[in-house]
């Protein structure tokens, strides 16, 4: 089974951005010692407790610490973007990391609507404008005479094109350039289903895939115990709710008993898009995965996680590796 890692390069509280950065670029070690695929980070705007907005920094950071695993964008959202730029970095990425560098592109702003206005973007153009975006860079990596000014280090860069999405759009983009395609099931679950059989069924073989390649993302907190697990998952939980109810922040420390605190509203909202998880023992998490790799079919599964404690996360990242290999030899 093929695993890899989505991580959202959070920043604890009474901790700082440099501690972030450099806490990934540690599980990032772990993941590669463990045999993960690639290590993902994700593009987010204005929150104070998120440290990989400027998503190429951050990769060429865990880029340094690594050797071997994929690294990349999960995703750039693009219609923040000018097409030129996104392929000046990944194409300095690959430069530095050849053969390393995946390019995961997706169509929603990554935070709310004030950053397309901050970035002095036209928020309906921008989302129209994302399937030709696409194709632009396409044309960067390759040095096409089409585009009106070849990016440098872009030409000739090979970096791994991805589209990412958490409805059915993405997936009939992807299935029609002959992309590999991430869906975002970890925090949007209600078109998985749907968005991988539309994949799957309207695929067009490319000079990149032959045949359909997909993703999906499941939330994995493993630990010595499922009591021990559900306690860590609490920190990803407040930061969940705390996003949603418009008061988003740093990561807090583990609360026992956290969803029993909730109102009803709060806790329905929260499982609903929390549905697709597995937290738990090496037992516990690899029944987990085993049940989403069956209903998914996906090619690689995406573990995300937010861990407070660092120590736990890395053991998270060892105890998950453990559980797919079992599940592989199984």
């Amino acid at each position: 089974m093929k695993i890899s890692v989505l991580d959202l390069v959070s920043v604890v509280e009474g901790g700082t951005a440099r501690e972030a950065l450099d806490n990934s670029a540690a599980a990032a070690r772990v993941a590669e010692e463990c045999g993960y695929q690639r290590y993902w980070v994700a593009e987010h705007h204005g929150m104070e407790g998120l440290a990989g907005a400027a998503t190429a920094v951050a990769l060429a950071h865990i880029g340094q610490a690594t050797s071997s695993i994929r690294i990349g964008a999960g995703g750039i959202m693009l219609p923040n973007h000018n097409p030129l730029v996104i392929a000046e970095q990944f194409g300095t990425l690959d430069a530095l990391f050849p053969g390393r560098i995946d390019l995961g592109l997706g169509r929603a702003p990554g935070a709310d609507q004030r950053i397309m206005r901050a970035l002095h973007k036209d928020t309906n153009r921008a989302a129209e404008d994302f399937p030709q975006d696409v194709v632009e860079l396409q044309l960067q990596f390759a040095g096409d005479p089409r585009v009106p000014l070849q990016a440098y280090p872009a030409k000739g860069a090979k970096p791994q094109l991805w589209i990412l999405g958490s409805s059915l759009f993405g997936a009939q983009l992807a299935a029609m350039l002959g992309l590999p395609y991430a869906f975002a099931s970890h925090f949007a679950p209600d078109h998985l289903d749907a968005a991988l059989k539309i994949y799957r069924e309207r695929f067009q073989p490319s000079a990149t895939l032959d045949a359909p390649y997909c993703a999906a993302a499941i939330n994995v907190v493993a630990a010595e115990t499922d009591e021990e697990a559900q306690l860590l998952a609490s920190s990803m939980d407040q930061a969940f709710v705390a996003l949603r109810t418009g008061t988003p922040g740093k990561l807090r420390p583990p609360v026992p008993g956290y969803r029993d605190t909730l109102p009803p509203p709060a806790l329905a909202m929260l499982e609903h898009v929390r549905q697709v998880s597995t937290c738990g023992s090496v037992e516990t998490v690899r029944a987990g995965l085993a049940a989403f790799a069956e209903r998914t079919g996906a090619d690689e599964l995406i573990v995300a996680a937010s861990i407070y404690d660092q120590p736990s996360r890395l053991r998270s990242l060892r105890l998950t590796a453990e559980a797919a290999r079992e599940l592989a030899a199984a």
